[in-house]
């Protein structure tokens, strides 16, 4: 057995020597015909002409090689005497992966399928001879290394000679194989120095390492001067042999070090030679290597996560070859946002775009298995966010990479107190077992690393040339909104108490002022900086209140705080102070409908809910006031709109307060009850019509809550109307009040009042939905008519349609139809409304059709008599008014009567 694994080994040794004996043949057999054909040429005869090469300037390919080359001469420019100059050359643009350099790759394959073929068993002769002497025990651990070592040098070795002596560009029968001779040593020594530490322990990680790097300098060197295929070898054979290696080890965590390096290795042959998919190749490589080994080592992660942190550091640095990277052009975001049919940011821009996003969601979504993995997590990215304000400051093209780790931090953060995880859980149990225990910093120092960044943000902002608005807006975002990531997954309140909590928010909001006086002093005239961190300054405070304050008060410091945006607005002109006061209005309206809303509106004291909303309608009206003089017409429309809304609910909660001292009744099953809160959600509706004026892409919000609210009314006044309606129902709450001034006004009239006041005041109402305004305000008018009427007569004892009509009640409804006939019959004439005569017309038509069908046959007497009567003489009043006016209004005067 022993002598048939030899006999395999030699085979795979011999493929590569025969290759290479084969193709030197082929050299010398190449270098006979090239001089045949120069005989043929001195002697005249005619050769095949070749193609032109292309300009100089351009990067072509090799025929037949996916990989780009550039033309080494230069092209000639005539200078302003007359004279040629070579033009200078630039340095060649990266390619970059795109379809035709994947198909130009899949068709070098196919064609030269066999150098790819040999450079692996060239690699795989090298590993599977240490793996052999293990097999075998015919070596000593130490010379099983120094054989793989050795043979790696040899393989070096030959790839060199081939290139010097027999050269290695496309025209040579050699090419590649100096790239496949030198790239499978390359690999055959990094699986040896592997096997040396991982499989017997021969020397320590330090050592590995030491010599790794220069394993790694060595293949930089060949790199610049050999193709990408030996870079693309020794980086796929690199990142490999830890796993084709094998063995164990007690910490395989030095791999992270090692792959590190192979990334170095790999961006350090691409930022000269400028292939770019090389740099793609490495990382992707580097990536998944480090990935397969924490799946399979779970307890390296935290060697994970700094390997993954290094790879973005590196993949910044290298490709611009700088220490302070300084990439120029535009941002990846600018593409996005700008219109399309812009170029692409340079390749070093994308390429440090998809390592730190990669980078950023490692961090983001791995879980902490201990507090100082934890704490590793928030330093990593802490640390690339501080890094990308600092180190990268003069990259104009990655600015928009800073809010890739910030928005990962926020992320690790609440996700982190939402899972309960271990920092989190030993944050809220600080006080559990001891109540003297010490103060828990852990809030404290994120708070803490929130301001650090905010204040580096700040300061990118004052250094800027551009975007100096959008750091600033960066400095006012970041800080509050890790506190709010706290207080949301952590709960700090609960722990070290509300005031304690506050006074955090307290301290953002005076560094924000801080910075707001700053910006004010250098931008003067020019307030943007200053009113954001000024916003940013008044939601720290607010975000304080709401800890500490109870509902009611929380309600009245958000109002208060509205006011203020509107004074520091008014004294020193700052128009984004807008965003605020409506996001401020959007809050307060919030708090006073829904939550705590209307419900606590109708169980807490009365003289605190009046409190709450009266102060809301004089703040709104108060900030409306304050920003008259200004031009800002849509932050006054909101504020006048919800000032109005806010006063018609408050009168209409003060008067179900009252009106539920008078019964048993109550905002959930009475007439009255239900009628008003159809008012509070009508009165909601309109306050969004009105704001329809406004225009832009929220008015489809404000359609959808527009009719939300009037939809919620329109059920509330439907339920007002049939199972809470005492003429309906004889279990329904009875009618309070005196005749005419009753609850019946509260629940029909009013709603009828505001509806019809409503449509006439909204000029952004469609006059369609005008019209059914109207309707339904005369519907409901009509039908107060009858009930008040009924009450009148019946009182409110005998409102119930089962007891009867009496004849006194069914003369009433006619007397009443017939004035109400009559007052819009002259309404039409004095005002020539076509509409208004014939809904006049329609109500004398239903008062003569109830005389003859109903008042008839249901009265008796005198009074049958009398509503006769009154039918004919009311019909012969408004026949001579409508002569009359005929007459009156007629541009022939008396000509009518002639005729």
């Amino acid at each position: 057995m022993e002598s048939l694994l030899v006999l395999v080994g030699l085979i795979v040794l011999a493929v590569p020597v025969a290759i290479l004996v084969l193709l030197v043949s082929q050299v010398r057999l190449r270098r006979r015909v090239e001089q045949l054909e120069q005989q043929v040429r001195t002697l005249g005869g005619d050769l095949p002409t070749q193609e032109t090469a292309p300009e100089p300037t351009q990067l072509v390919e090799k025929k037949g090689s996916p990989w780009p080359v550039v033309q080494p001469k230069s092209p000639e420019v005539v200078t302003d005497d007359g004279d040629s100059a070579p033009e200078p050359q630039q340095a060649p643009a990266p390619m970059t992966v795109r379809d035709d350099r994947v198909a130009a790759l899949s068709a070098w394959l196919r064609e030269n399928w066999f150098y790819a073929v040999s450079a692996l068993s060239l690699a795989l002769a090298g590993v599977f001879l240490v793996q052999y002497g293990v097999e075998s025990g015919l070596l000593s651990p130490t010379m099983r290394v120094i054989a793989a070592l050795i043979f790696g040098v040899a393989l070096i070795g030959a790839g060199e000679v081939i290139r010097r002596k027999y050269g290695d560009d496309e025209a040579s029968a050699t090419a590649y194989l100096p790239s496949v001779f030198s790239g499978a040593g390359l690999v055959t020594l990094f699986g040896g120095l592997l096997a040396a530490r991982q499989l017997y322990d021969l020397i320590g990680p330090e050592a590995a390492l030491i010599a790794m790097i220069a394993v790694a300098l060595v293949g930089l060197v060949l790199g610049w001067f050999h193709g990408p295929l030996l870079a693309a070898v020794g980086l796929i054979g690199a990142f490999a042999s830890p796993f084709v290696v094998g063995g164990t080890s007690t910490d395989p965590g030095w791999l992270y070090g090692y792959f590190f390096v192979i990334a170095v290795l790999g961006l350090g042959i691409d930022t000269v030679r400028r292939w770019g998919w090389i740099s793609v190749l490495t990382l992707v490589g580097a990536y998944t290597a480090c990935l397969l080994l924490v799946l399979s080592a779970p307890a390296t992660e935290p060697g994970y996560l700094v390997g993954a942190t290094a790879l973005a550091v590196i993949a910044i640095a290298i490709p611009v070859r700088r220490i302070w990277p300084d990439h120029e052009g535009r941002m990846i975001s600018e593409i996005i946002a700008i219109q399309k049919g812009l170029q692409w940011p340079e390749f070093p821009t994308r390429l440090a775009f998809g390592s730190v996003t990669v980078t950023t969601v490692i961090l983001a979504i791995h879980w902490p298995d201990s507090a100082a993995e934890f704490w590793l997590g928030v330093m990593l990215l802490a640390g690339l966010t501080l890094g990308l304000l600092t180190w990268a400051s003069q990259a104009q093209a990655l600015q928009d990479l800073t809010i890739l780790p910030a928005a990962g931090l926020t992320w690790f953060v609440l996700i982190h107190g939402w899972d309960n995880g271990s920092v989190a859980r030993r944050f809220a149990e600080t006080y559990t077992e001891t109540a003297e225990a010490d103060f828990p910093w852990a809030v404290t120092l994120l708070v803490a690393l929130g301001a650090l960044i905010s204040g580096l943000s700040a300061w990118r902002s004052f250094r800027a040339t551009e975007y100096r608005a959008v750091w600033a807006g960066g400095a006012a975002v970041f800080a509050p909104l890790l506190a709010i990531a706290l207080e949301l997954g952590w709960h700090p309140d609960e722990v070290i108490g509300a005031y304690p909590w506050a006074l955090h928010a307290v301290a953002l909001a005076v560094m924000m002022v801080v910075l707001a006086g700053r910006f004010a002093r250098v931008d003067g005239e020019n307030r943007l900086r200053a009113a954001l961190v000024t916003l940013s300054a008044l939601s720290c405070l607010t975000f304080a209140c709401v800890i500490v304050l109870s509902s009611a008060a929380l309600t009245i410091a958000f109002v208060a705080v509205i006011v203020a945006a509107a004074v520091l607005d008014r004294r020193f002109d700052l128009p984004p102070m807008g965003w605020f006061i409506w996001a401020g209005v959007f809050t307060v309206t919030l708090r006073l409908v829904l939550n705590p809303g209307l419900d606590w509106a109708n169980s807490a004291p009365v003289a605190e809910m009046a409190l709450v909303y009266a102060t809301a309608a004089v703040g709104f009206l108060a900030a409306w006031a304050i920003l008259r003089p200004l031009n800002r017409p849509v932050i006054a429309l909101l504020l006048e709109s919800a000032a109005w809304a806010t006063a018609g609910i408050l009168l209409s909660l003060l008067l179900l307060r009252w009106l539920e001292g008078f019964g048993n009744g109550g905002a959930h099953d009475s007439h009255w009850g239900l009628g008003l809160l159809s008012l509070i959600w009508l009165l909601l509706a309109c306050a969004q019509v009105r704001r329809f004026e406004l225009g832009g892409k929220l008015n489809y919000a404000r359609y959808g809550l527009a009719l939300f609210f009037a939809a919620h009314g329109v059920v509330r006044l439907a339920q007002a109307l049939t199972e809470a309606n005492p003429l309906l129902n004889a279990q329904a709450d009875p009618v309070l009040g005196v005749p005419i001034l009753n609850t019946l006004a509260v629940a029909y009239l009013l709603p009828a009042i505001v509806l019809a006041l409503s449509a006439a005041w909204l000029p952004a109402l469609h006059p369609r939905w005008k019209q059914g305004c109207f309707g339904l305000a005369a519907a409901l008018g009509a039908i107060w008519l009858g009930l008040a009427i009924r009450h009148v007569w019946q009182g409110a004892s005998g409102m119930y349609e089962g007891n009867g009509v009496t004849q006194p009640e069914l003369y009433t409804y006619t007397m009443a139809l017939l004035a109400i006939g009559a007052a819009l019959f002259y309404q039409s004439l004095a005002r020539r409304s076509d509409m208004m005569r014939k809904a006049g017309l329609v109500v004398i038509g239903l008062a003569v059709a109830k005389v003859f069908l109903v008042d008839i046959a249901g009265l008796g007497g005198l009074i049958r008599v009398f509503s006769l009567l009154a039918l004919g003489l009311a019909l012969a009043g408004l026949a001579w008014l409508n002569r009359w006016a005929t007459l009156r209004h007629s541009p022939h005067g008396a000509e009518p009567l002639d005729h």
